[in-house]
This record gives C-alpha cells, sequence and structure tokens, in this order.
C-alpha cells in the first residue's frame, strides 16, 4: 500500500510538471497574450514639451501684435501705404519722404496749389537716358548752382527775389535759341553778356533792336588814316560810329561828310 501510494504521488508531480510546461508553451505561441509596456511623456520630458508649446504660443501672439502695431503706424490701407497711394495713373506721393537708392520714374509732378521741393545734403542730379541706357541730359544742382550736361527746353529761366541770374558755360558756346525770339531782360538791375572770345547777335528773318535811353560801345578801335590816334583823341571831340563788311564796328573822325571810307584801315586788318 506504501508503495502504490508513492506512485500515484510521483505519478502526480509528473502530470503537475507536464501540466506546467505545456500551459507555458501555449502561453508563448499565443501571439495575442505578449507582454504589455506604458507609453507616453512622463517627468522632465513632459514638462519640456509643455515648454515649446507654452513659447510657441507666446511667439504666435507676439508675432500678431506686432503685424497689427507695424499696419497701424504704417497705415496700410487697400489703395496703397500711409502718404503713398497706388492707382491706376501711377504713385501719389503726399508730405516729406526720403529715398536712399535711385527712383525711376516717367514723371514726376506736384499739386497744382503746391510746390514740388527735391532735397539733398550734397546735391541733387537728375539723368536722362534712351532705350539703349546712353545719357543724353543731365541737370545737376550744386553748390555752385545748376549745372546741365546737354540742352535745356525752358519756357522761363527766373532768379529768386534780390537774387542774381548767372548763365554760363565755362568750356564751351551758350546758345540761346527760339523760334519766335529769345526775350532777356533785368527790370531792376544792369544786364550784362559778356564772352572770352566772340559774342555774336543774329537774327535770320527779322532785326535785332536795342531801345534804351543811351548805348554806350566801350573800347571801340579807332579808325585814322592821316593822324595818329593820339592826335586824333586830342583835337577830335565828335566820332561817328562805322561798320566794316565783315561786321566789325569802329570809331571815324566825324566831319561834314562821313569819314567811314577814309578811314577804314582798321576795315582792312579786320
Amino acid at each position: 500500500m506504501e508503495q502504490s501510494a508513492t506512485l500515484d504521488i510521483e505519478t502526480l508531480k509528473i502530470t503537475q510538471e507536464q501540466f506546467i510546461l505545456a500551459s507555458q508553451s501555449l502561453h508563448l505561441q499565443r501571439p495575442g497574450c505578449e507582454a504589455v509596456y506604458p507609453v507616453g511623456l512622463y517627468g522632465w520630458r513632459k514638462r519640456c514639451l509643455y515648454f515649446f508649446l507654452l513659447l510657441l504660443l507666446v511667439t504666435m501672439i507676439v508675432n500678431l501684435a506686432l503685424t497689427v502695431w507695424i499696419i497701424k503706424v504704417m497705415n496700410f490701407s487697400v489703395d496703397g501705404m500711409g502718404n503713398l497711394q497706388l492707382s491706376q495713373d501711377g504713385i501719389r506721393l503726399e508730405g516729406i519722404s526720403e529715398f536712399l537708392l535711385p527712383v525711376y520714374v516717367n514723371e514726376i509732378q506736384s499739386r497744382r496749389d503746391s510746390l514740388l521741393v527735391l532735397q539733398s545734403e550734397k546735391n541733387v542730379t537728375l539723368n536722362a537716358r534712351n532705350s539703349q541706357g546712353q545719357l543724353t541730359g543731365q541737370l545737376t544742382v550744386g553748390s555752385e548752382g545748376a549745372m546741365f550736361g546737354h540742352s535745356v527746353e525752358t519756357p522761363l529761366i527766373q532768379a529768386k527775389a534780390s537774387k542774381d541770374l548767372k548763365l554760363e558755360s565755362p568750356t564751351r558756346t551758350l546758345t540761346m535759341e527760339a523760334p519766335r525770339g529769345v526775350e532777356v531782360s533785368a527790370t531792376m538791375g544792369p544786364l550784362k553778356v559778356s564772352g572770352r572770345k566772340d559774342l555774336k547777335l543774329e537774327s535770320t528773318e527779322g532785326e535785332i533792336l536795342l531801345d534804351a535811353n543811351s548805348i554806350q560801345l566801350g573800347s571801340l578801335p579807332l579808325g585814322i588814316h592821316t593822324a595818329s590816334p593820339s592826335q586824333a583823341s586830342q583835337d577830335q571831340a565828335v566820332y561817328e560810329v562805322c561798320v566794316c563788311p565783315s561786321g566789325k564796328i569802329y570809331l571815324s573822325p566825324a566831319e561834314s561828310t562821313s569819314t567811314c571810307q577814309a578811314m577804314s584801315n582798321i576795315c582792312l586788318w579786320s
């Protein structure tokens, strides 16, 4: 009886071991019974994520506030920006503006009831170019006045009150011409026209009129044939003005008849 009981206990142990091994093999073979691990952010990672989200939110709010402030300060609208208005005809700019780079426009025009003022710390230069980019005209306004690189067409050139007006060409000729005439007048002061070489007044179809109370032609040469200039200047008090065929003007002693032909030594050397 004792032996049979011992065998039963051993058989029972073997059966329990086989059952445990079989249950473990079945548990390993089941795909749905794999180990489950917790997923998520915990600790310092979670705090860093919240910090970055808060920083992103603050940055968005600041950018939005700056954008609204810039729109309000610059006065943006559907028509333009501040004093600068855009239209189909072009750009309209009101008030004082500063340009840091060159400006290329077809036309600059002020309003009818206001002036157009261009101001610079050094000078103001306006260039005109053709389609090939070549310089065709230039206007430079600096400390020595206005300098024109090429011809200028204008209905009026006038100086300010109590200021002198001077037209000068230091290295080239100065030419003023118009199809209906050129008028040069000085209502409150003298008018002076001078040249280093020749001064030419020419009218192709009309006349040259010198209308004044007195017309003085200084430093005219004295045409002398029979006497020396010193004797003629001492004895003669009245002279007549003669003109050579070349257009040169000289003085000749006045007598009962004209002496221009007799005193023509000036014309021989002209």
